[in-house]
């Protein structure tokens, strides 16, 4: 398993601005955005295996995070 944090600024730094625009004007957005750091970070337990939950389970957790990830990603487009 890799050890990589996916932090959403990390990932995208050059949406860095929109993401704060974003939080302060759109609840959706803020709610999507928690949604994925929090299943980031459960992942990234996972990966320092402080947890160790089913390989299903942790399947699971990777989709959820990509779709967040494509949620978040379209609502910026959708703003610039």
């Amino acid at each position: 398993m890799s050890n990589t944090h996916h932090d959403f600024l990390q990932e995208f730094p050059e949406h860095k601005n929109a993401v704060h625009l974003l939080k302060g004007k759109d609840q959706h957005f803020v709610k999507l955005f928690e949604s994925y750091q929090d299943c980031n970070a459960q992942l990234h337990r996972i990966e320092q295996e402080i947890e160790t939950p089913s390989d299903a389970f942790i399947e699971e957790l990777k989709k959820q995070r990509l779709h967040l990830k494509d949620q978040l990603l379209e609502i910026i487009r959708k703003a610039a």
